[in-house]
């Protein structure tokens, strides 16, 4: 195969699974217009349309989802006859290529990545935060993070980390103002900081257990955000009460900057688990990270 159809393949592969000029533009290290001029190129050689484009989206055609049918077992070979050979360098090689969301940075990756990172030099990681429910297979990671129990069962998943106990926080100075809630039903009454869920959009709404119940409170607040550290500046801040987890606000509830409320009512969850389609050859640099990475219970 000439040296250029195999980078025209190669590109329109990438454009495929992304569904982005931009994303796959990226992750070849071109730029979006000589991407497309190369796509457009393909296209006119082959006399067929490949790709479907909007001005939000990008899909294969029927004639394009076909070509991708063909090529890509091929490419997954290369891919995978390369990682066979880096692995007889005795250290793995190659990236790892993970999305999670943005407590687990916190509660899992940061105390163990940088004694892996000096272990593995030829390993390089790639942490996306996320905490929609990403397609990993589309979005081309080779795992994703979740709770336990938000995995589907067709995944491999591998624990690496401890349960996760959530808790309700705020600051002396927002409880200087306000009496602390004596029962999940009293924080309608209360300042509360929102997290909106990426995926669907809602607002999330704040879950409890006690004898045996469980049950959810929708809050409401001024202040709504995506992601669980800026919420809990805000708590830090005194703007309202934050839901977040108590290993990560326990530094501050044992400086007094945060005050714990509801501590008998919080839910424990299944710890962070690592999930990804089951598959035949693993690269070594990624079995190397699930290895390193798998909870072990003291």
């Amino acid at each position: 195969m000439p040296r250029d159809e195999f980078s025209e393949m190669r590109a329109f592969l990438e454009v495929a699974r992304a569904r982005s000029f931009t994303r796959a533009a990226a992750k070849l290290g071109v730029t979006r217009s000589a991407l497309s001029h190369t796509i457009r190129a393909m296209e006119e050689r082959l006399g067929v349309r490949l790709l479907s484009r909007t001005t939000r989206d990008v899909a294969p055609t029927a004639a394009g989802e076909r070509l991708v049918e063909s090529i890509e077992p091929h490419f997954e070979s290369i891919a995978a006859g390369i990682s066979a050979i880096s692995a007889l360098r005795g250290k793995p090689s190659g990236q790892v290529r993970i999305v999670c969301p943005d407590d687990a940075v916190d509660l899992v990756f940061r105390p163990r990545l940088p004694a892996f990172l000096r272990d593995y030099p030829d390993i390089n990681v790639e942490l996306i935060v996320d905490n929609g429910f990403t397609n990993i297979v589309e979005r081309q990671f080779d795992a994703g993070v979740r709770l336990g129990e938000a995995i589907a069962r067709d995944m491999v998943a591998v624990r690496i980390g401890p349960d996760v106990r959530y808790s309700v926080v705020g600051s002396p100075d927002y409880f200087a103002r306000r009496a602390a809630p004596n029962s999940p039903q009293d924080l309608t009454r209360h300042d509360c900081i929102n997290l909106r869920l990426p995926t669907s959009g809602a607002l999330y709404a704040w879950e409890f257990r006690k004898n045996g119940r469980e049950f959810s409170v929708r809050v409401d607040g001024q202040l709504t955000l995506n992601n669980i550290a800026p919420a809990l500046d805000a708590a830090l801040d005194g703007i309202g009460l934050a839901y977040a987890p108590k290993d990560i606000v326990q530094p501050y509830v044992e400086s007094d900057q945060l005050q714990e409320v509801l501590a008998d009512w919080c839910p424990t969850f299944q710890g962070y688990h690592l999930y990804y389609p089951s598959r035949r050859n693993p690269s070594p640099a990624f079995g190397t990270f699930v290895a390193a990475f798998r909870y072990q219970s003291r």
